[in-house]
């Protein structure tokens, strides 16, 4: 039995366009979204939920799978009575949605992929993400906050989007985040399942996103039948708050005011070189 997520519903449960539901990466919570909801509650349903050991959610220690998550969320929208719906994520949030996608595809409407990446992790990245599950256990949240802020958000975001992005991190149970690493560190190999993606995509990614650079989202682009892609310059790992009003205006368009595939977005900005690390 999943644990009760906390969870924002916010908007036009009578709307005819499909419900938008947003989901955080790590180590955020649902108030990431905060720009989105406020932009798209006023004409359609938006549901943000805290993913278990985030935010105010109930924290389950130890190992928590992509699947587990996915679960969560199919059971938090069948008692809301969400049938069909459009889903977003970010980072682990994106990876969550693409197993939401393996997992009950016929419920989806349109993927929102953003700033993720679909790969099994190597046998260093398992490591990296076992190590690290391990140090916020021993050390809390704080000292990583500090040392990834001005990877998660540029060097030059403004001021109140690095100390938002801070104090969710700071604030996230290290109970919880840890046992997300270590599910993560175990998620399956996505990209055979985009080549199957039956529904409208939009992928999108901050130009200068060390964590999931450019040519991750081209190449998730490239691999989707029916998808977008969008840069959007001056973001880093998370463009959805650091640059709002752009993201908010490509969502948008990509969502329009039904379902149906929408012409692909203009692709915009270079390429860059994944560094090795796994920090996001």
């Amino acid at each position: 039995m999943a644990p009760f997520l906390v969870y924002e519903d916010k908007g036009a449960q009578s709307s005819m366009l499909p419900p938008l539901v947003l989901i955080h990466g790590h180590p955020f919570d649902h108030t990431m979204w905060a720009p989105q909801v406020a932009a798209f509650s006023p004409t359609r349903r938006v549901i943000a939920p805290d993913l278990r050991g985030y935010g105010a959610s109930p924290v389950v220690p130890g190992v928590t799978p992509l699947s587990v998550f996915a679960e969560d969320i199919a059971r938090l929208l069948d008692d809301l009575g969400v049938r069909e719906f459009a889903l977003a994520g970010l980072s682990m949030g994106g990876q969550i949605v693409m197993e939401c996608y393996r997992r009950f595809p016929e419920r989806i409407r349109a993927l929102i992929l953003a700033d993720t990446f679909p790969a099994a992790e190597t046998a260093a990245g398992k490591k990296s993400r076992n190590d690290m599950a391990d140090r916020l256990l021993r050390e809390g949240m704080g000292p990583y906050a500090d040392e990834v802020l001005h990877k998660m958000v540029a060097p030059y975001a403004a001021p109140d989007v690095a100390a938002h992005v801070h104090r969710m991190m700071t604030s996230t149970p290290p109970e919880g985040a840890a046992a997300a690493l270590r599910g993560r560190a175990e998620r399956p190999d996505y990209r055979e399942l985009l080549a199957r993606v039956g529904v409208p995509a939009l992928v999108v990614v901050g130009e200068d996103d060390e964590y999931t650079p450019v040519a991750d989202a081209r190449a998730m682009h490239d691999a989707i039948p029916d998808s977008a892609l969008h840069v959007i310059r001056g973001a880093a790992h998370m463009p959805n708050l650091e640059r709002p009003e752009e993201f908010n205006r490509v969502l948008a368009g990509f969502l329009g005011g039904s379902s149906s595939p929408t012409p692909p977005l203009p692709e915009t900005g270079g390429s860059a070189p994944r560094p090795p690390q796994a920090g996001a």
